[in-house]
């Protein structure tokens, strides 16, 4: 099974993403599913990754994946969810049985999830960080500077979102809108097959 990740932009959140989905599907029971980032074209923000013209080239230009899960950020905007819905239709329009894109946002920020594998400071609150709409600059960059992790690849991505991956049953506890919803709908999608 060939799995696509397409998010906004991989420089970063393919160092959140490609852990915590790679867990997602050994969790759901396929382990071997190959996970891999859209890294060609690239994707630079929302604009280009809710462009349904990108997103039918990148679904053209490779054949062999059976799920594309596009993954972009939230960023307090209700009707974002109504976006990728559209997408997604018209995905399955072009798309065979087979094969199939999935698309979520996460509240607020991808980083959010890789939050939500970590022990967190004792003055923080898990509601107000879910609803904070910066939560990167509030929260992930802080933490990433308190734990002198900014130097590494993702200035602190890396570690964070392997830190979440390996915690997956808190990360998808503290994320239900989003990081649950999505692997129930990729069981559901499995599941009829």
């Amino acid at each position: 099974m060939n799995v696509l990740i397409i998010p906004e932009d991989f420089r970063k959140d393919q160092y959140i993403l490609k852990p915590i989905i790679q867990r997602m599907f050994a969790e759901i029971g396929k382990p071997q599913a190959n996970v891999k980032m859209c890294l060609e074209p690239v994707l630079g923000g929302i604009h280009q990754a809710t462009d349904w013209g990108r997103i039918a080239d990148i679904l053209d230009m490779y054949p062999t994946v059976d799920i594309f899960l596009l993954i972009v950020d939230r960023d307090g905007i209700a009707t974002r969810r109504r976006a990728l819905n559209g997408i997604e239709r018209n995905a399955r329009e072009i798309l065979d049985n087979d094969r199939v894109l999935l698309a979520e946002n996460a509240w607020q920020e991808i980083e959010v999830w890789a939050l939500a594998g970590q022990q967190l400071p004792r003055d923080w609150n898990w509601r107000k960080i879910r609803a904070e709409i910066h939560p990167k600059e509030r929260y992930f960059e802080p933490l990433a500077k308190r734990r002198r992790l900014t130097k590494e690849p993702g200035e602190g991505r890396l570690t964070m979102g392997r830190e979440a991956a390996a915690r997956y049953a808190r990360v998808r506890s503290r994320c239900k809108e989003d990081l649950q919803g999505l692997e129930v709908r990729l069981k559901a999608w499995l599941g009829a097959k």
